[in-house]
């Protein structure tokens, strides 16, 4: 079992969203809500090992296929380039491989949201349905195919409580690669983002996936004083992602303002943000892995690209030893920052590098 360490560095202290895997099913789940929240105002208490109950949903979902659906969805956990294969591009202009949402039963889909569920946080999996829902607003056209339909499954190698494997789900704006070794879960890289960034959901509610992602950076950089802002704010237009599918083996950057540099209220303000992402995974998971981010807290850095005002149209990157997160709103169709990449990664953790050995 993993060390349940106490998430306190100097001056600071970390929340985390605490509780169980969510139980409903597909056929019952509501229509994608208001945004979660980045984080709860209550240290995480301990909690058990969650990987019998990840292993036992994936060995649900796999009895719930024919053979013809088992030979298409695994994958040997030697085969590298199928861990790897993974894009936001939409169906049409990038082939996935695996079985295709669309094409499920609705016990096979209800099975498989049992393993994502198990996996990430309530909080984590309300954001990744979000994302996910967002992709109905989309019309289809020109080859490109849109909607939830359009996502697909794999699991590399075989569902264990101790040898390594990888759950891997997505298709455009959204990808989740968890990668599952004895008591540890990695989520990294994960694509978080999303198009529409803004949608009226099915209750009259507006949806922002990603709102709340927005609000701690912007929090943090208009916290910054007129010494420190020149040191985050590099450039006055936004920047694509630099560290998206494909970039696997680029060197992380360092650029920005370091966290050794803020106030203990800052740093505050910089564990909010990041837990946005720690958090997506479920309760036991997370609060390792954002100890981990807080030990090098010092050595991370928050970077800044576009204007300061609260438009949303800005791009952020959080780069450090142990975490790489970008935020990068794209103008499309006449409307500014209502298409978002972004991009959650571990430098030393990606597809569990760290602990499958």
């Amino acid at each position: 079992m993993r060390t349940r360490s106490a998430l306190i560095a100097t001056g600071v202290t970390l929340a985390l969203v605490t509780g169980g895997a969510a139980t409903s099913a597909y056929a019952s789940v509501p229509a994608p809500g208001p945004a979660p929240a980045g984080t709860a105002l209550a240290p995480a208490a301990a909690v058990a090992d969650t990987t019998p109950a990840i292993v036992s949903a994936a060995n649900a979902f796999l009895a719930t296929l024919t053979a013809a659906q088992k030979t298409a969805v695994q994958f040997a956990w030697t085969n590298t380039t199928q861990k790897k294969k993974w894009s936001n591009l939409p169906q049409g202009l990038y082939t996935r491989s695996g079985l295709m949402w669309g094409n499920l039963t609705t016990a096979q889909q209800n099975a498989w949201l049992a393993v994502m569920q198990a996996t990430l946080s309530p909080a984590g999996y309300q954001r990744v349905r979000q994302e996910w829902a967002a992709d109905d607003k989309l019309v289809s056209g020109g080859g490109l195919l849109y909607g939830q339909k359009y996502y697909w499954i794999a699991l590399i190698g075989t569902p264990s409580t101790t040898t390594p494997w990888q759950w891997q789900w997505g298709g455009h704006h959204v990808t989740v690669n968890a990668t599952v070794s004895g008591t540890e879960v990695a989520l990294y890289p994960s694509f978080i983002g999303a198009q529409p960034a803004s949608y009226t959901g099915s209750t009259g509610t507006t949806v922002k996936p990603l709102g709340d992602l927005w609000s701690s950076a912007y929090a943090l950089v208009s916290s910054l004083t007129t010494a420190q802002k020149p040191k985050a704010v590099l450039g006055s237009t936004y920047i694509d992602l630099l560290y998206g599918p494909g970039q696997d083996s680029r060197a992380p950057s360092y650029d920005g303002i370091a966290g050794s540099a803020l106030t203990a209220a800052q740093k505050t303000l910089l564990l909010t943000l990041i837990s946005g992402y720690g958090t997506l995974a479920n309760a036991e998971d997370a609060a390792s892995r954002l100890a981990e981010v807080q030990a090098t807290l010092d050595q991370t850095y928050f970077a800044w690209y576009g204007p300061t005002t609260n438009a949303g149209s800005a791009y952020f990157r959080v780069t450090g030893p142990r975490v790489i997160i970008e935020y990068s709103p794209q103008a499309m169709g006449g409307t500014a920052a209502n298409h978002i990449h972004g991009i959650y990664r571990d430098p030393q953790n990606d597809y569990g590098a760290a602990i499958t050995g």
